[in-house]
């Protein structure tokens, strides 16, 4: 059984007497979730006065009969069977964890996935919500693995994405499969790739794998007698989980010396920097390489490339993400045969004879170095990334609900990938101030009619909310993800910034040069 949100353009009411039960999501009673391929001829709701308005923004899943040959029989949206779409013909319902940009862009793809019916998302956030891609369930407590399996259970379920990494290292995904529910994303031994530094670094070294020159530090004084020996620029990462926030480009010594500082004495990261990796800056060109894995069999997807740093002309620190574009041409085919063999295939094979098999994404953070033009491995998370996550799925024309089934099974080697032709790219607006302190609770204006400048534009929400008169407002650093296709970089950049300029968000910013060097590539490869 299934339910998937449908934008409500205006306010509806429902006479009284069609409505006898209900079952809200997440307190939110605002738009209607309709099943996909069935037809319900009733939607019905308990307790309710003479007409019931549902407001536009929001969702709710409610009771329903289904109409089979002009008939009826009393059924909800709830059920007992997982869902997982198997059996060919077999339809899924998918939930979504997580509420940030990146779980925006799956909830839309999903959406569009021909064999999904519904998509929940949990907890979501108001974005999500209105937009319709995903019915927002705002009090499951994702870390609560029972909360989570009851949930699914309820509401026939047949495969769990999960998005952000807090929970993957928690081991949702572990009780998860445990009680039966096909789950995407690693378990929580194997997302130690993301969790620790120093377990990928020592991987590395076990199975071959290109990277930075580095050493683990848990003492400030050593840390810093290393840093005095090798010079800067240097780098130095938390070992753990720090919110993208964890690694600094030191130009100086002095730069250096504060960051060790932070993480080992003044303990800036908690848990996450009781350990500090210093490790040799590497001169070159980031790129991000993303592949779909199923504990034996690997298969990439489209390149991408983001930007990190939060100002103009990479200036100023480390953010979780500025933006994004794909393809990145940096990434030819010849480099990604070279990342899939020397990097990403012996990760896989490595986790597997270490005795926990990675299913889910590897996104690579590659340097391509400018000495030797080839790849070396920076880091690696264990979930789609964000913003390229955005792009991708903008991009993505195959069934990802089918796809990410088949990671599930142990199925990739059978399974191949569609993609469109044209180019995407992301533009992140954030609140003032972010990376550092930011102020909440900005009105945003004007999102719909950025969104409708062209068919080609999609607003991903990371992090909005509704004020009390039904107002999106930013709800945290990186807020919208303003995206766009076009059949080349040039007019995926014009149509992104068009709508971008039709925000009408005082209190935001953006970086004016996304895409910058796919844009000089360009320029470079047609010059006579």
């Amino acid at each position: 059984m299934a339910c998937v949100g449908n934008s409500v353009g205006s306010s509806w009411k429902i006479p009284a007497t069609t409505l006898s039960k209900n079952r809200f999501c997440g307190g939110l009673s605002h738009k209607v979730c309709f099943l996909g391929h069935r037809t319900w001829s009733t939607l019905s709701v308990s307790s309710a006065p003479e007409s019931l308005t549902l407001f536009p923004r929001g969702n709710f899943v409610t009771s329903a009969s289904i109409g089979v040959n002009g008939k009826s029989d009393d059924s909800d949206l709830s059920g007992s069977d997982n869902g997982s779409a198997k059996d060919s013909g077999e339809r899924v319902v998918a939930l979504v964890i997580g509420g940030g940009g990146r779980e925006h862009a799956l909830c839309f793809a999903l959406q569009r996935s021909p064999s999904c019916d519904g998509v929940f998302c949990a907890p979501g956030n108001a974005g999500i919500s209105h937009s319709g891609s995903a019915t927002c369930i705002s009090d499951l407590n994702i870390f609560d693995s029972k909360a989570v399996i009851a949930f699914c259970r309820k509401w026939g379920v047949g495969l769990v994405v999960v998005g952000p990494e807090a929970p993957l290292v928690a081991g949702l995904v572990d009780d998860l499969v445990e009680a039966g529910i096909p789950t995407f994303g690693p378990s929580a031994e194997a997302a130690a790739l993301e969790g620790s530094k120093d377990f990928m670094k020592k991987l590395c070294d076990k199975y071959g794998i290109p990277t930075a020159k580095y050493r683990t530090f848990t003492n400030d004084s050593l840390a810093k007698q290393y840093v005095k020996e090798q010079g800067a620029p240097i780098v130095v990462k938390a070992d753990g989980l720090a919110a993208g926030k964890g690694v600094i480009v030191a130009m100086t010594l002095e730069e250096a010396y504060e960051a060790i500082d932070s993480m080992l004495v003044d303990g800036a990261f908690g848990s996450a920097g009781s350990r500090a990796i210093i490790e040799e800056f590497l001169e070159g060109e980031e790129a991000s390489f993303f592949a779909l894995v199923d504990g034996e069999n690997a298969l990439p997807l489209e390149s991408a490339q983001d930007h990190k740093r939060v100002g103009d002309g990479d200036t100023g620190p480390n953010t979780g993400g500025m933006g994004a574009y794909s393809p990145a041409p940096v990434l030819t085919k010849e480099l990604q045969s070279v990342v899939m063999e020397s990097i990403i295939l012996p990760t896989v094979k490595g986790m597997a004879a270490e005795g926990c098999k990675f299913v889910g994404v590897l996104y690579a953070g590659l340097m391509i170095e400018r000495k030797t033009g080839l790849p070396k491995l920076i880091e690696y998370n264990v979930r789609f990334g964000d913003p390229e996550c955005q792009v991708l799925m903008m991009r993505l024309e195959s069934d990802l609900a089918q796809v990410l089934l088949a990671a599930c099974r142990g199925e990739l080697g059978s399974v191949s990938l569609n993609w469109s032709s044209e180019s995407a790219m992301v533009v992140v607006m954030a609140s003032e101030g972010y990376p550092g302190p930011y102020k909440r609770g900005t009105m945003i204006r004007n999102l719909e009619e950025a969104e409708l400048l062209s068919p080609m534009v999609k607003i991903f929400h990371a992090s909005t909310d509704f004020d009390s008169n039904g107002d999106f407002i930013a709800a945290g650093g990186r807020v919208l993800g303003v995206t766009a296709k076009g059949k080349d970089i040039e007019e995926a950049r014009e149509r992104v910034y068009d709508a971008v300029q039709a925000i009408d968000w005082p209190e935001g910013f953006c970086r004016h040069d996304i895409g910058w060097r796919a844009l000089h590539l360009r320029q470079l490869t047609n010059t006579p």
